[in-house]
């Protein structure tokens, strides 16, 4: 039984929502309006108010009458209204629709609302205020896709939404071949993309050109190798911007510790519980001498953008789910063949090339009672992120001036230094 109290909480909650999306609205024809030469508008803060209202209120109704076709026959003469206000405004020169549909999106937030649904009901208020505010920068991360770039998320669906549920989700062969399960495999491919998408994905939409501290944090979610690459090329033009660049490639580091160990949580939440301390004692060391830098040794922040092309492609999965798997394989046999000894052997191998690979494959060797012990696992994926920050210190010391190699390698030995004697002491 719905109680008065339950009632005018749902239609407070209604009103908040037509409120917010309503007070969007008004501040931005107030904003742009009188700019573009608009009177008027089709609705402001008292009618998405009043919508969210309505919609509530004919949702009560229709559960009164116990009659769906009650709520329709309120909503419709209201889509009317609303089909007539953007008739008025188009007429006018304004074809735009945006303030109609998010009326309607009101209306029905308002009836979720009062069916209860009032989470759902304010993460939609929320994220079409979101939209409606974030206009000129989503128009300008449009502006900066490329071709390439709608075909990289077409890809992205290609391998998530098609080819994964399709893959059978068991393992085949015996040792080490009994950890080759493709569905697994494919899986963590995705995530892999994933991660690194998102983080180009952002350095579009924030307009990493900002700076190259951004960039650095962002390209580091994309690819510190790549990321490391491009500003110890670009040291050799800009000699000058060398501790802006040392602290953009140390972020990246730090970046790909953090990133090493959401990977971890996501398949195995136990390991993570293991090696989150020593990997974040090493990060932390990193991200200190970071702030040494931002602080006292860099630059005022240029405005060139890290070349970084698309992370996803369809053979750059294709790569990596051979390199996972081949480093599962390795790893089980070293497991199986050399004990102890020959985990460690092959993640520092195959650390110094790729640690995603590694930390997923010790993560779902892990997994389970009988799998890999957690604590040789960490030790594991430890080292295969202290080979690749050496990996990545070999291409700065390799390609970049000496000023870069100057102000980064105080923060890759501290980096070191800690990352050892952290396994040593807690794992």
């Amino acid at each position: 039984m719905t109680t008065e109290a339950s009632l005018f909480y749902r239609f407070g909650v209604a009103l908040f929502i037509g409120l917010l999306i309503g007070l969007q609205r008004e501040y931005t024809a107030d904003q742009y309006g009188i700019r573009e030469g608009r009177l008027s508008m089709f609705a402001g803060l008292r009618t998405f108010s009043l919508m969210a209202l309505v919609g509530a209120a004919a949702a009560m109704i229709a559960d009164l009458l116990d009659a769906p076709w009650a709520f329709v026959g309120i909503i419709v003469p209201l889509g009317l209204l609303i089909a007539v206000g953007y008739y008025v405004t188009a007429s006018r020169g304004d074809a735009g629709m945006t303030t109609e549909v998010a009326a309607l999106v009101t209306v029905l937030a308002g009836a979720l609302a009062y069916w209860n649904q009032v989470v759902l009901a304010v993460a939609l208020a929320v994220i079409t205020t979101g939209l409606l505010s974030l206009k000129l920068e989503l128009h300008g991360f449009v502006e900066r896709l490329t071709r390439e770039d709608i075909f990289a998320v077409l890809k992205f669906a290609l391998i998530t939404a098609i080819i994964l549920p399709v893959l059978p989700d068991e393992t085949f062969g015996p040792p080490p071949f009994d950890v080759l399960n493709p569905y697994t495999i494919w899986l963590l491919v995705v995530l892999i993309s994933g991660i690194s998408f998102l983080g180009y994905v952002l350095m579009k939409l924030l307009d990493a050109r900002e700076g190259i501290t951004l960039t650095g944090l962002l390209g580091g979610l994309a690819s510190s190798t790549a990321t490391t690459l491009s500003f110890a090329q670009r040291s050799q033009k800009h000699a000058e911007f060398s501790p802006s660049f040392a602290l953009a490639i140390m972020l990246a580091w730090m970046v790909m510790f953090v990133r090493a160990l959401v990977e971890v949580g996501t398949v195995n939440r136990a390991l993570l519980e293991v090696v989150w301390l020593p990997m974040a004692l090493a990060a932390g060391a990193g991200l200190l001498y970071a702030v040494y830098l931002y602080f006292f040794g860099r630059r005022e922040d240029d405005h060139e953008q890290v070349a970084l092309s698309n992370p996803f492609e369809l053979s750059t999965a294709i790569k990596f789910a051979l390199i996972f798997t081949v480093v599962l394989i390795v790893s089980r046999a070293g497991e199986y063949y050399l004990g102890e000894t020959g985990i460690y052997l092959s993640s520092l191998i195959a650390g110094l090339a790729d640690i995603d690979a590694v930390a997923l494959s010790l993560s779902e060797l892990s997994a389970g009672g009988d799998g890999l012990e957690l604590t040789m696992a960490a030790r594991g994926v430890l080292i295969a992120a202290l080979a690749n920050t050496v990996t990545k210190g070999g291409i700065v010391l390799a390609t970049g001036t000496p000023a870069l190699r100057r102000a980064l390698l105080p923060g890759f030995l501290l980096i070191l230094v800690v990352g050892v004697v952290a396994g040593l002491l807690l794992l």
